[in-house]
C-alpha cells in the first residue's frame, strides 16, 4: 500500500521539479538579456526636440539628461513623444517607448534653449508715441525665456505705445496698440448688413478692441449691439 502511494507522490514531485527548472531557465533567459543603452534613448529625444524647434525663429541647444536604465532590455524600434500640444518648454519630460522585441517605457528631461533675437527699445518711449525702426535695437537671448517679447518689427513698427517704455526694456504686445484699434469710450461709425441692404450709424464703443475683434457700442438709439473692428473708426454688424 506505501509503495503505491510513493508511485504518484513521486510522479507529482518530478513535474514539480519539471516545473521548476523550466522557471528557472526562463528567468535565467530573461536575465541574460542585454540592457537597452542610453545612447541611442539620448538620440530619439534630441531628434524629436530638434524637430519640434524647426518651427521656431532661432537656432535650438537641447540638453538631454542621462537615461535612467534599470531594467529595459535593448529595444529595436525606440519611439519618442511629447503629452499634450507639444510646444517646447525650457524643462521638458519626454517618454520614450520601446515597441518591439518587449515593451517598456521610460521618461526622459531634457533642457531647451531656443537662442533668436528680439526687440528692445534704444530710448525711452513715451506713451502715445507711434514706433519705427529707428526705436529699436536688437537683442539675443532665449525665446523660451522671453516669451511675450517681439521678434516681428511688424508687430511694432506703426503700433502706438500704451505705456511708457524704458530703454533698453524689451517690446512687448501687452505695451501697444494697432494704429486700427478702436478704444473705448471714442465715438464710431457702424456699418449693418444684412440681405439686400447697407445701413450706417453713429456710436459709442463700450470696449477696446483691434481690427477683427467683437466689441460692443450702444448706438444712437441706445441700443447695445456687437460688430466686428474693421478699423479705427468703423464697426460691422452683421444682420
Amino acid at each position: 500500500m506505501q509503495a503505491a502511494d510513493r508511485g504518484p507522490t513521486m510522479c507529482f514531485m518530478r513535474k514539480c521539479y519539471l516545473a521548476l527548472w523550466l522557471l528557472g531557465m526562463t528567468g535565467a533567459a530573461s536575465a541574460a538579456l542585454p540592457l537597452q543603452a542610453p545612447g541611442p534613448i539620448i538620440a530619439q529625444v534630441e531628434s524629436l526636440l530638434h524637430e519640434r524647434a524647426e518651427s521656431y525663429p532661432g537656432t535650438a541647444q537641447i540638453t538631454v539628461d542621462a537615461p535612467r536604465i534599470t531594467n529595459q532590455a535593448a529595444c529595436d524600434d525606440l519611439q519618442a513623444s511629447i503629452s499634450g500640444e507639444g510646444a517646447l518648454r525650457s524643462r521638458m519630460s519626454v517618454r520614450v517607448r520601446c515597441a518591439a522585441p518587449q515593451t517598456w517605457s521610460l521618461y526622459v528631461q531634457a533642457s531647451v534653449r531656443i537662442l533668436g533675437h528680439y526687440f528692445v527699445a534704444n530710448h525711452t518711449i513715451a506713451s502715445g508715441q507711434i514706433l519705427s525702426l529707428d526705436d529699436l535695437d536688437t537683442r539675443e537671448g532665449d525665446l523660451l525665456r522671453n516669451t511675450r517679447a517681439i521678434i516681428d518689427p511688424a508687430h511694432i513698427v506703426g503700433f502706438i505705445a500704451t505705456r511708457r517704455i524704458r530703454s533698453g526694456s524689451e517690446i512687448r504686445s501687452t505695451a501697444l496698440r494697432d494704429p486700427q484699434s478702436i478704444q473705448r469710450g471714442q465715438a464710431v461709425r457702424t456699418i449693418a448688413r444684412g440681405a439686400g441692404f447697407v445701413a450706417t450709424g453713429e456710436g459709442k464703443a463700450l470696449e477696446s478692441g483691434a481690427p477683427g475683434a467683437q466689441i460692443q457700442v450702444r448706438s444712437s438709439s441706445g441700443q447695445i449691439i456687437t460688430g466686428t473692428v474693421i478699423d479705427a473708426q468703423t464697426v460691422q454688424v452683421m444682420m
